[in-house]
């Protein structure tokens, strides 16, 4: 599997209000209709609070 580009991740958190729970983040990508790829990234990231985009863009960062 390839990892999604944060910034097509991104694409798909617009409008996301932070904090957010990668639960929160998961359905709000979903619900703008990101594609497997992207959610296959997503369901990687830690079950953490992310602060902001950022936060997140670095944990896909980490993603092995």
């Amino acid at each position: 599997m390839t990892k999604a580009n944060p910034i097509q991740v991104q694409k798909f958190l617009s409008g996301m209000d932070y904090p957010a729970s990668k639960e929160e983040i998961v359905d709000h990508a979903k619900s703008k209709g990101a594609d497997k790829n992207i959610m296959q990234t997503l369901e990687q990231l830690p079950d953490e609070s992310f602060e902001t985009p950022a936060d997140v863009s670095k944990a896909i960062g980490e993603i092995d």
